[in-house]
């Protein structure tokens, strides 16, 4: 910065980012933030993306990978805003942070009530994402300092969320003072006295933690579900505690990291999950679900038959979530799951070793890969290529699969990730194209570390353009895209409730894909091609494990299979209904739930 250069709200508004701990910028260049942009050229590593959306589901991604540091995404205006949008919709719909500032014309050139357009670009976009956003503020004049530190503080406090900044262009460029700007309190809600919001027989004034044992003495299978509210550092520092506990531990889909490799480890809970995990907290008498929203992600669909016969204690710190009528709680715990969870563990918890060997046989016997699952023998089985890939990788290493289709199902129900390995993902908007987005900003948090980005080719090619990022960046990805020229789930979809009426959902049907290997070349990345053994398990190509970008292809069977799963069937009046989570597809023999499925 020069001598002369005077000192502008852009500057000011860049100073209070890096005093509230702001390292990374993604973003677009565009005329509408030209002052914005400049200040942060100086201030923070400025990574440009090649569209508005990778730099804000990179954002997202450098936060939930990140330890300490924090990125934003900076946006012009007009499609500057709208392409971000879908980044904004997904971070809000998963309770993360993503912090987003945006240019907009001068103040002078803001169209009046009625008009659609006034200045060049202008769009409403504060208005566009008011609904999914904590805040969303537009600066046509000065602000002060202590209101910019609410604004964006407001994106990690309580239940996290986007938080849209928009500033006029005029507002940027102006002279402002230079003020000492004191660094914010800790964001992170405090609740060392949690509260019972709700509850059903429980009695209000026990000490929530106190009453969370007392039920937990009661219980014959009692079961603790953690999900990513418990944060990852918690848990990680709690683990031997946790592993001491002798009852079924399971994670929800975005806890997965959380806690995994032990004995009292039964699993993942979802309706794309682990057929063991779901038989076990269904037959639990009391299931303890700490940073656990219990959407119907975890439920399923029918959320009356989830754990129907036992009791449900929660743990949140959204009251929303406690009181949204699903499932059926015994108490809700309105709290900071990781206080509520590290006080549980002070207490002496019971001993249920019965109740684990039992769960434990449910876990031998119904394998992550279902018997009933086909690959066609030039392919590679996801299911095997899951299994093994957290094994063979980084003990620390970071995995992101994508976020929709048979790519993200299959991780739900395979991925054996290690103890100290992160894996992120964003399924609550479900869009395809945010896994190359996200890997980067996990790669720019983590450059230490590698990334493992598993992809489907249909969400591959929505984002595909942001190989220029990766490759200017030389970033450490190892891009595994699995490969059955379409979209999967859409010709599942189609196959099983249309008699195979497709329509635009593999290159018979109108998609179209590139050559993978001329694509990277063009990008400069390495390419490899992954080929299948006898069993469909992969062959990991040599030259998988150094440094630096990799593109691999990984044949996968366009009429692969995807046991187990909960189905739905289409009534006469044309909704759907649902299976218990207990109930997968394909059924369990007659023997196997007697047994199996005894406490239903």
């Amino acid at each position: 910065m020069t001598s002369d250069r005077r000192y502008t709200n852009a500057d000011l508004l860049a100073d209070v980012l890096v005093n509230e701990g702001f390292t990374h910028c993604f973003f677009v260049a565009g005329g509408n933030i030209m002052h914005l942009l400049d200040s942060c050229r100086t201030r923070f590593t400025c990574v440009p993306t090649v569209h508005e959306v990778a730099a804000g589901i990179a954002a997202e991604y450098f936060n939930q990978a990140s330890d300490s540091r924090r990125a934003f995404a900076l946006v012009t205006a007009g499609p500057g805003l709208t392409n971000i949008v879908t980044a904004i919709a997904g971070a809000w719909l998963e309770h993360r942070e993503l912090v987003v500032i945006g240019g907009q014309v001068k103040s002078s050139d803001l169209m009046s009530p009625g008009m659609r357009q006034r200045g060049i670009q202008e769009i409403d976009g504060v208005s566009i994402v008011a609904p999914i956003t904590k805040a969303s503020v537009r600066l046509e004049h000065e602000i002060e300092v202590p209101d910019l530190m609410s604004i964006i503080a407001l994106g990690a406090t309580g239940r996290p969320g986007p938080v849209f900044l928009e500033v006029c262009l005029d507002v940027q460029g102006r002279p402002a003072e230079q003020p000492a700007i004191p660094r914010s309190e800790s964001t992170l809600p405090t609740t060392n006295d949690p509260v019972i919001e709700v509850s059903a027989s429980a009695v209000a004034e026990h000490d929530p933690v106190e009453l969370i044992v007392e039920e937990l003495k009661r219980a014959e299978r009692p079961a603790l579900l953690l999900g990513a509210g418990v944060s990852r550092r918690i848990a990680r520092e709690h683990r031997d505690k946790l592993a001491k506990c002798a009852f079924p531990i399971a994670t929800t889909w975005h806890g997965a990291d959380r806690y995994t490799e032990a004995d009292n480890y039964i699993g993942r809970l979802d309706t794309w999950g682990q057929r063991a995990a779901n038989l076990i907290i269904s037959q639990s008498d009391l299931l303890i679900a700490v940073g656990a929203r219990l959407g119907l992600q975890e439920t399923g669909f029918n959320h009356q038959k989830f754990v129907p016969n036992g009791k449900v204690i929660q743990v949140d710190i959204d009251t929303a979530e406690l009181t949204k009528g699903h499932p059926n709680l015994h108490a809700g715990i309105l709290g900071n799951a990781d206080d509520v969870l590290q006080r549980l563990l002070q207490h002496e918890l019971p001993i249920r070793e019965t109740w684990l060997d039992y769960s434990r046989s449910i876990i031998e016997h119904f394998p992550l890969n279902d018997s009933e699952n086909s690959t066609g023998a030039t392919f590679v089985s996801p299911y095997a290529l899951y299994e093994q890939l957290g094994g063979v990788i980084g003990e620390d290493d970071v995995i992101i699969p994508s976020s929709s289709g048979g790519s993200n199902s299959v991780a739900i129900q395979a991925l054996c990730n290690r103890r100290n390995q992160t894996v992120i993902s964003n399924c609550g908007l479900a869009s395809m194209g945010y896994g190359l987005s996200g890997a980067i900003g996990a790669a720019l948090a983590q450059p230490d570390r590698t990334v493992w980005l598993i992809e489907g080719d249909g969400g591959f090619c929505q984002n595909l353009q942001e190989l220029a990022t990766v490759a200017v960046n030389n970033l450490n990805i190892k891009m595994l895209i699995l490969a059955n020229d379409g979209y999967g789930s859409i010709r599942t979809t189609q196959r099983n409730y249309f008699e195979g009426a497709y329509l635009g959902c593999d290159i018979h049907t109108g998609l179209g894909f590139p050559s993978w290997k001329s694509l990277a070349e063009t990008f400069g990345i390495p390419f490899a091609q992954m080929t299948a053994k006898e069993n469909s398990a992969p062959n990991w190509p040599e030259g998988m494990f150094g440094n630096g970008p990799l593109l691999v292809v990984v044949p996968n069977d366009p009429n692969q299979t995807y046991w187990p799963k909960i189905t739905s069937r289409v009534t006469d009046s044309g909704s759907m209904e649902s299976a218990p989570l207990y109930e997968m597809s394909p059924p369990m023999s007659d023997r196997d739930r007697e047994f199996f499925a005894r406490f239903l």
